[in-house]
């Protein structure tokens, strides 16, 4: 018996044995990016969700733990009905499969994003942050190393030479000082249209996915909404719900008043920036690395993303040349030969 069958054939026989239903079957609910997988089935009229989180390579104590936080704050993250921590297996709510991405277009945006903004205001002054880990330069640092190694090495099959690493670390420098002058809350960090749901009770969003949760920049999980990997809106849209959410902030006291518009919109641009290198790195890396095709499909967007928010500062236009000039025309959907 192979090691995916074990694991499944464990999986199966805990959910039923907690259901207490011998009959019980799982059927895929979604997979991530990580080691999680989500399965699900129906017991007595309900749905149920259970998780799979090899504790080899995903402890779920912190998916627990950050869970509990956000649930304290008011959010709606899925309740925890049943749990074998050596296992790794979770029997949890089922949120349904209603994610945000699908459903985003002109009629929804306002509403789904304004019930999205209520929950991360509300998430940044009222989760518990005592005792969680500084999303500091360091591991922002390490996120940035990602994109030259995975990007520009294996996929455009450039390895930085010394003069672009130079142009790199600048670059980086200024994504660090901007991302260490903000404000500290509690971020999510994967804040976005595929980790959140729209649910037909317990209040929207729905949240996803939180178990990375650090103590970082005030504008990340903003930036992480608003410039979405996985769905575009018009700059003009997006700089006026960035506004609108900065004078909330300001209202909550969670920024000062000198705060202005221009200083608060270079936070939330570079900070998303920074996330975007990361992800460019990431994507890629899922592919050459953990056989993930999908996620090169998103590559261009990202991509896009970067190029047009460094070539808006004077600071980080030779980074944005340097990307360009390796990228050139070449689809950025397609693996290296």
């Amino acid at each position: 018996m192979n090691q995916l069958t074990d694991r499944a054939d464990i999986r199966l026989a805990w959910a039923r044995a907690v259901l207490n239903e011998p009959g019980v079957q799982l059927e895929p609910a979604s997979a991530d990016a990580s080691f999680l997988s989500y399965w699900r089935t129906t017991h007595q009229g309900r749905s149920w969700i259970v998780m799979d989180s090899p504790p080899a390579q995903e402890d779920p104590r912190p998916w627990l733990e950050i869970g509990a936080r956000l649930a304290a704050a008011g959010l709606h993250v899925p309740e925890v009905h049943a749990q074998d921590l050596d296992l790794g297996l979770l029997l949890i709510e089922d949120l349904g499969n209603a994610l945000y991405l699908p459903a985003l277009n002109d009629a929804s945006v306002e509403t789904l994003y304004g019930d999205a903004m209520d929950a991360l205001l509300r998430m940044q002054l009222h989760a518990d942050v005592s005792g969680m880990q500084p999303y500091d330069s360091a591991f922002l640092k390490r996120e940035l190393d990602i994109m030259p190694e995975w990007f520009l090495g294996r996929h455009l099959g450039h390895p930085p030479e010394a003069a672009e690493h130079e142009v790199l670390e600048g670059a980086f420098d200024v994504l660090l000082r901007n991302a260490l002058d903000q404000p500290r809350c509690f971020v999510h960090r994967d804040f976005h249209s595929r980790n959140l749901l729209i649910v037909e009770h317990g209040g929207n969003p729905g949240v996803i996915d939180f178990q990375g949760a650090l103590i970082g920049p005030i504008t990340y999980d903003l930036a992480s909404l608003l410039r979405d990997c996985y769905i575009v809106w018009e700059r003009e849209r997006v700089e006026g719900w960035v506004e609108n959410y900065r004078m909330r902030l300001r209202e909550a006291r969670l920024i000062g008043d000198d705060i202005d518009t221009d200083r608060f919109q270079r936070w939330f641009d570079l900070i998303g920036l920074q996330r975007h290198i990361k992800v460019l790195g990431l994507f890629c890396r899922l592919w050459y690395r953990d056989g993930k095709r999908g996620y090169l499909n998103d590559l261009p967007r990202v991509y896009d993303y970067i190029v047009g928010v460094a070539s808006r500062y004077h600071e980080l236009a030779d980074f944005a040349a340097l990307l360009q000039q390796h990228a050139g025309s070449r689809d950025l959907r397609e693996p290296i030969a």
